[in-house]
């Protein structure tokens, strides 16, 4: 069976699957944190940095979906992009990454997506390397299961993202200025931000916000 190099993992179009043994000493040297996929999105293989960066024991990551290993805010283009693959579309993309890890704190960083096709070109699984952003850890959003924003804190997220003022915000949700405060006081505690800007910032970076909607628009899954 043919094999492929580590390098022609990211840049090669017409990817071939590795013989198990190759592909298993490649996981192990790469330094990055790398996996693969089955066609249902589960994982299959996964080198140990990968495990630690998610912080699961090896035994309970395999035949797991990836999707369980990610923020719900970004399932949607995760799934696009996973849905290119399958349909032959594109050999590989580069997205933006929440992933949720040790003690279910968020990071974020960069994934890259590589369609693996066999010798006759059918497609038969996916490699995933993904690359964490450092010196994040420190000031981590811990996930809540149980969903993070109220109704009304998302309408007031989505205003703050668009430029409204407390008193714009105050008038259009029939609230007292105090009451939008206490709010966004709320929001800026669970987020981990000092202030508005970083709110909005923190908000797109973990999917809360949707980068693909203008107004914007909080993803349903952050909402109680």
């Amino acid at each position: 069976m043919p094999t492929v190099a580590a390098g022609s993992l990211a840049h090669d179009h017409t990817n071939v699957v590795p013989d198990a043994d190759v592909f298993r000493s490649l996981l192990e040297r790469s330094g990055l944190c790398l996996a693969r996929l089955d066609l249902q999105l589960r994982v299959v293989e996964a080198n140990d940095d990968f495990v630690t960066q998610f912080g699961h024991s090896r035994e309970s990551l395999l035949g797991r979906s990836f999707y369980e290993l990610l923020h719900p805010g970004v399932h949607g283009p995760m799934r696009k992009q996973f849905d290119r693959l399958a349909e032959g579309r594109r050999q590989r993309f580069v997205e933006h990454l929440a992933g949720i890890g040790p003690r279910h704190a968020v990071f974020t960083g960069d994934i890259t997506g590589i369609a693996v096709h066999d010798a006759h070109g059918d497609l038969v699984q996916f490699v995933v390397v993904v690359n964490p952003e450092k010196g994040e850890q420190p000031n981590a959003v811990v996930v809540d299961r149980n969903r993070i924003l109220t109704e009304l804190d998302a309408r007031i997220l989505e205003g703050i993202a668009t430029g409204e003022s407390t008193v714009r915000l105050a008038s259009r949700l029939f609230l007292s200025r105090q009451g939008v405060e206490y709010h966004v006081g709320t929001m800026l505690k669970k987020l981990k931000a000092p202030n508005r800007a970083a709110l909005v910032s923190r908000a797109y970076s973990l999917g809360v916000l949707s980068v693909a909607s203008w107004p914007p628009r909080v993803s349903p899954d952050y909402v109680k």
